[in-house]
């Protein structure tokens, strides 16, 4: 989930990647924006941080083919209006919650990226009724899973680092407030800072989850592998058991920023997960 000024090279390579038509719809004070493309099951998609639809690059269209998917962008990104409030994961899954209730959603896979994973994750916990299977990719359920190098940067964090930069120049490009770029770099920097600290709210969830990680991703390797454990995977799987629901995919060598923009491998991995597919073993009749 880093939010660092080291994004802004994946914004711009993948920023005209996605057609941007949408409409708005209110919802908790403020006008979100979504595109919906594609036909079938619904799955919804969630963005990370200072980033937009666009910026999510070629797997919205690539999951479109086989799937009604509904982007959205999150308080303060893209076109989605800012309120006087902060950006939380609690506060973004609720805003999911609410504009799936807004557009007659009631129910629909979820596949999130960075903070949009952590806000998906967050949806599962609080709106379990809503989440269908859930796909996270570069998410992070607790502090102590951070890449040390990443943790060490956080209390230095400034606004800074990226107001005036190309990122503000992205940012203005399709904000409904030019000028509001600051504020919510401040909004994310504090993101940060809030605790995170999942670990008894993720073993009780009941939604199938895809893990997937970049093997030098922000979160550390032995991250993902608990947050698996702790959704019931990691056993070996020809001793008659069925396999879990859960699964979890490691990107060969793939850096946090890199994840989103492999798309061959992501819906390698996603598709076959939300269509309930698993590969057979030498044991399976």
């Amino acid at each position: 989930m880093i939010r660092t000024a080291i994004i802004a090279g994946a914004l711009f390579v993948t920023s005209a990647a996605v057609a941007q038509s949408g409409q708005t719809v209110p919802v908790n004070g403020m006008e979100i924006y979504y595109e919906v493309s594609g036909e079938g099951d619904p799955l919804i998609v969630l963005h990370g941080a200072y980033m937009n639809i666009p910026s999510m690059g070629a797997i919205i269209p690539r999951l479109a083919e086989t799937h009604k998917v509904y982007a959205i962008e999150f308080q303060g990104h893209g076109r989605t209006t800012d309120i006087d409030r902060p950006i939380t994961y609690p506060h973004l899954a609720d805003d999911v919650a609410a504009l799936m209730d807004a557009v007659g959603l009631e129910k629909a896979d979820v596949f999130g990226y960075s903070m949009g994973s952590a806000a998906g994750l967050q949806l599962a916990i609080r709106h379990p009724e809503k989440v269908d299977k859930l796909v996270a990719a570069s998410v992070s359920y607790d502090v102590s899973g951070f890449q040390p190098a990443f943790a060490a940067m956080i209390p230095s964090m400034t606004p800074e680092m990226f107001v005036g930069t190309p990122m503000e120049d992205d940012y203005r490009k399709l904000a409904v407030n030019k000028d509001g770029f600051r504020a919510l770099v401040e909004k994310l920097i504090a993101l940060e800072h809030e605790p995170l600290a999942w670990g008894a709210k993720v073993a009780a969830l009941e939604t199938p989850v895809l893990i997937i990680t970049g093997d030098a991703d922000v979160a550390t390797l032995e991250h993902a592998v608990a947050m698996f454990r702790l959704l019931g995977g990691g056993e070996m799987g020809d001793m008659g058991a069925p396999l879990p629901a859960s699964r979890l995919a490691v990107l060969p060598a793939t850096s946090h920023t890199a994840v989103i923009g492999q798309v061959d491998l992501l819906h390698a991995v996603i598709e076959p997960f939300l269509q309930g597919e698993t590969p057979k073993g030498m044991f399976d009749q």
